[in-house]
């Protein structure tokens, strides 16, 4: 089972998008970042960068916190740490 779900983490992981915004996120100054910002960022379309957001955030790797009409994106530092320490046990 915990192989099942590592994998499927990694998988998740694996398209450069959704690396790309966790990275991003990530190494945020303020450790957030609102999903208004990443369309730019990332040159991909709205409704793409909602997808793997949306993604993202049921892989519980992103918690969104809504504010107004914009969403708010930060890392999930115990979910993203179980990718990490399965990494260096490799």
């Amino acid at each position: 089972d915990e192989a099942e779900e590592l994998a499927a983490g990694f998988k998740l992981l694996s398209d450069p998008v959704r690396l790309r915004i966790l990275s991003l996120i990530a190494n945020s100054p303020t450790g957030e970042m609102c999903g208004c910002d990443l369309p730019a960022t990332i040159g991909r379309s709205q409704p793409t960068i909602s997808h793997h957001l949306s993604l993202l955030a049921e892989a519980g790797l992103l918690t969104r916190e809504q504010r107004g009409k914009w969403a708010w994106f930060r890392i999930e530092p115990d979910r993203v740490a179980i990718l990490r320490d399965a990494l260096e046990l490799a």
